[in-house]
């Protein structure tokens, strides 16, 4: 079975309705009547199953299937948006544990969007739900419905269906660049540079942060963002120094990976140009090298190609 459609964030929630008790006494012997119970406003039952939407997102969170697969009925049913049915609790429990023993699927968030009374003993739940970090293909949210009824005095879910809704951004310009979100490193000659690429702005831009250190530990850092120029048409990115330096970068796709033609400023006002390239080696490593470099119109010798491989906690 592939990893269901949950790991882009679509997951089920439970929510509720309130029963109203009601009771009566008679006085004999004119002796005072007990005071009836009181009764559960639908206030209660509503802060209730938020509860219960809140010990999902904890069960999720933490991996564990059998707690999720707990806030269902016997025979719940959830259908992903592909239209793939799961009936009963076993069959829940086995989808989310083999969607968690393909790894890390970050941390869900849940947003309700209105919870309506069907009877004292049903209820339907309308939401969204999110990843962080997102994963991986086109951004988007999980919009879900969820049916749940009242059994014994609880609240559980018997029927969740949700559907994958799309966002703006221009993130098929630049989803070619998927393989580099990570934390990356590589050494030359001393010199060890760290690089952590994230997706931004609804996946439309990547960012990354880099940090060099020289042998002496005198280190450097900026940042960089790539996303799409949509004046252009093309791929383009800016970087940006702490002493001002920056420049502006038209990336080019190759067979295996880019060429990305920079032009910027140094931070003491040079003029600086070069190609750099990117070839990729697999999901984990890559090559860099800068040609064609220019410094304040005198040409400059090209870099040594350095492999920059993906750190292995990364994986």
């Amino acid at each position: 079975m592939g990893i269901p459609s949950i790991v882009r964030g679509r997951v089920l929630w439970t929510i509720g309705l309130s029963i109203a008790c009601s009771g009566a006494c008679f006085a004999q012997d004119g002796a005072q009547p007990p005071a009836a119970p009181q009764a559960e406003s639908p206030g209660d039952d509503v802060a209730a199953i938020r509860d219960q939407g809140q010990a999902f997102v904890a069960a999720f969170n933490s991996q564990d299937a059998k707690a999720v697969a707990a806030l269902w009925t016997e025979g719940g049913e959830y259908v992903d948006d592909s239209g793939q049915r799961f009936v009963g609790r076993d069959a829940i429990e086995q989808t989310y544990a083999e969607l968690f023993a393909n790894g890390d699927v970050g941390q869900m968030r849940i947003m309700v969007d209105s919870i309506q009374m069907l009877s004292p003993d049903a209820a339907i739940e309308d939401g969204r739900a999110v990843l962080d970090p997102a994963p991986a293909g086109a951004p988007g949210y999980s919009k879900y419905t969820a049916v749940h009824v009242k059994r014994d005095g609880k609240w559980l879910m018997a029927s969740v269906r949700d559907s994958w809704l799309k966002t703006a951004s221009t993130h098929d310009k630049v989803a070619d660049l998927e393989w580099l979100i990570g934390t990356w490193s590589a050494e030359d000659r001393g010199v060890t540079t760290k690089s952590v690429c994230r997706w931004v702005a609804n996946k439309s831009f990547v960012e990354r942060q880099y940090t060099t250190t020289a042998p002496d530990g005198t280190q450097t850092s900026g940042v960089q963002f790539i996303g799409w120029n949509p004046a252009e048409q093309y791929v383009q990115s800016w970087n940006f120094s702490p002493d001002g330096g920056h420049a502006v970068g038209v990336w080019t796709p190759l067979a295996d990976g880019w060429s990305a033609e920079m032009h910027g400023v140094a931070g003491d006002g040079a003029t600086t140009n070069s190609v750099n390239l990117l070839r990729r080696l697999d999901d984990d490593a890559y090559v860099w090298q800068s040609v064609g470099r220019t410094y304040d119109g005198q040409t400059a010798p090209d870099t040594d190609e350095v492999v920059v491989r993906r750190q292995p906690s990364d994986r």
